[in-house]
């Protein structure tokens, strides 16, 4: 039996399109039985942060990346014709008439085939984000953890 091959994504960006690319490839690399990492790095991290108010003690700085973040991946904008929110609408409507899955069931679907996701440390101790800000069931590293996974990779990607 060979061994499983590896999929590793940094997900850098918090556009939502680009996050959507991100999960899509993540959970077609895992339904052809890849392993799958998506390290979630700088405004990437927003596609795990929770849509909820969640009241930790944060210091002046920290409050305010809070404020202006997205609180969770339906709320990120779009790459390119945002439009205020508007281009954000009308490619959540072509997603819902087309029956495809929005970035949020990409999520889930993800965590259902086991794709690991991880939160960059050092960007969260940067942004001020605490572990009860994010998603439940995801994992917590730094840059050495990254690259032990992607060292391994068949492919690796920066999104």
């Amino acid at each position: 039996m060979s061994e499983r091959k590896k999929t590793t994504i940094v997900l850098f960006s918090g556009d939502y399109d680009k996050a959507m690319a991100a999960y899509i490839i993540a959970n077609g690399a895992a339904a052809y039985d890849h392993e799958v990492t998506i390290f979630h790095t700088f405004w990437g991290l927003n596609a795990l942060r929770k849509d909820s108010d969640i009241h930790v003690k944060k210091g002046f700085l920290e409050k305010m990346f809070g404020k202006m973040m997205p609180k969770g991946a339906d709320r990120m904008g779009l790459s390119k014709m945002n439009f205020g929110g508007a281009g954000k609408k009308m490619i959540q409507h072509v997603i819902k008439k087309h029956n495809a899955m929005p970035l949020p069931d990409l999520i889930d679907m993800a965590q259902e085939q086991d794709v690991k996701l991880v939160a960059c440390t050092m960007t969260m101790d940067l942004l001020g984000l605490q572990k009860e800000e994010l998603l439940d069931q995801i994992e917590y590293a730094g840059v050495a953890a990254y690259l032990g996974d992607a060292e391994e990779g068949n492919v690796n990607l920066f999104i």
